[in-house]
C-alpha cells in the first residue's frame, strides 16, 4: 500500500475553510466530510482534514495555537514557477494571506508562502526536475539558470 499523508488542521469556520481549499484546487471527499470535518484531497496521497475546533478537541487536549503563531509550515510541490505564484495569488483572493514572506528564487528552486483563513502557513514550491530527480546537482542547475 502506498503511504498517504493526512494533514489535520483546526479551523474556526468549516464552510469558509472548505471553500478556500476548493479555490486552490483541492477536491472535497464527501465520504470523510460532515458538519464537523471536511476532507480536501490534493493528490492520491495527500489529504487535508479540516476540523472544527470542537472536533479537533476530541483528538487532543493541547491548545489550538492563535492564528498568528507558527508551529509548522506545510510545503507543497508545484509543476511550475507560474503555479507557485498562482497558488499564492489564489490564497490572497480567497480569504487567506498572500505574500507572508517574500518569494524566494534560488534559480533551481522557487517558493512563495501564504496562509489559509485560519493562519496555517503553506509554502508553494517548484524545483527544477533535474535536481528533484537527482540528474543534476544544485550548482549545475543554478549555473544553467544563470546562463538562460
Amino acid at each position: 500500500m502506498t503511504r498517504m499523508i493526512f494533514i489535520n488542521l483546526p479551523v474556526s469556520d468549516l464552510p469558509k475553510a472548505t471553500a478556500f481549499y476548493a479555490a486552490l484546487g483541492f477536491v472535497n471527499e464527501p465520504r470523510f466530510t460532515d458538519e464537523t470535518a471536511a476532507c480536501m484531497v490534493l493528490s492520491e496521497t495527500i489529504f487535508v482534514m479540516l476540523l472544527t475546533h470542537d472536533k479537533w478537541r476530541t483528538f487532543t487536549d493541547r491548545p489550538i495555537p492563535d492564528a498568528g503563531s507558527s508551529e509548522v509550515m506545510l510545503c507543497i510541490s508545484c509543476e511550475s514557477r507560474d503555479e507557485v505564484e498562482k497558488l499564492s495569488t489564489l490564497a490572497g483572493q480567497n480569504g487567506g494571506t498572500a505574500d507572508i514572506f517574500a518569494a524566494q528564487d534560488h534559480g533551481f528552486m522557487m517558493s512563495h508562502a501564504f496562509t489559509d483563513p485560519d493562519g496555517h502557513i503553506w509554502e508553494a514550491m517548484w524545483m527544477d526536475p533535474a535536481v528533484a530527480d537527482g540528474d543534476a546537482h544544485v550548482s549545475e542547475a543554478h549555473a544553467t539558470q544563470a546562463e538562460a
